[in-house]
């Protein structure tokens, strides 16, 4: 397998980082927003199922709720939300990492450069 490195030092790779976060922010923003509504929505099933539980103590509703197919629907559904954002996540971590490594590149030559 051969394997591709990028040069995160060069002038390209900088701008290529700072396009994707600029460019990406509405997508990322997206997924943010679908998992967090995913996160507080699940609270609201989880209520519908127990109001629709025929048991009587809160303990066997709450058991019934999170046993329902409508429960265990949206919990992989939320699982593909959560992926999606920490996907997003740490792309964006990546390109503010390859900007910083070229911040300190630059300063690094340019200190080399005052030395000669």
């Amino acid at each position: 397998m051969t394997e591709t490195r990028i040069d995160h030092f060069s002038d390209e790779a900088a701008q290529k980082a700072l396009d994707f976060l600029r460019f990406q922010a509405g997508e990322a923003a997206i997924s943010r927003a679908n998992r967090i509504y995913m996160e507080e929505f699940r609270k609201t099933i989880k209520a519908n199922c127990m109001a629709a539980s025929s048991e009587k103590t809160l303990t066997a509703q709450e058991r019934d709720a999170y046993s329902s197919p409508e429960y265990i629907a949206h919990l992989e559904a939320m699982r593909t939300a959560i992926e999606l954002d920490e996907v997003h996540r740490w792309k964006m971590v990546a390109a503010q990492a390859t900007i910083e490594a070229w911040r300190t590149h630059q300063a690094n030559r340019r200190g080399e450069q005052k030395m000669q």
